[in-house]
């Protein structure tokens, strides 16, 4: 049971380091005064923003945070 409470600390570790460097990598939302004029809709990276980098990152967002959430419950009930 050890084992198996050690191998999931190095998950949880290994998942925390990348949901900080997805978090840190991804681009603000806020695009300034020129976003909101010329419109971040309009553009072809705004239509297809899902196949861009921005989408990868936030996809792997939200898978790492949710091996973070499970792991975190299951660190706590072990």
């Amino acid at each position: 049971m050890e084992v198996l409470k050690i191998i999931i600390t190095v998950i949880f570790v290994l998942a925390c380091i990348a949901l900080s460097v997805c978090v840190l990598a991804q681009e603000g939302k806020s695009a300034g005064l020129s976003g909101s004029i010329s419109g971040l809709a309009d553009t072809y990276w705004g239509k297809n923003r899902s196949r861009s980098k921005e989408g990868g990152l936030l996809k792997a967002t939200i898978a790492l945070s949710a091996v973070f959430y499970i792991f975190s419950i299951i660190l706590n009930v072990i």
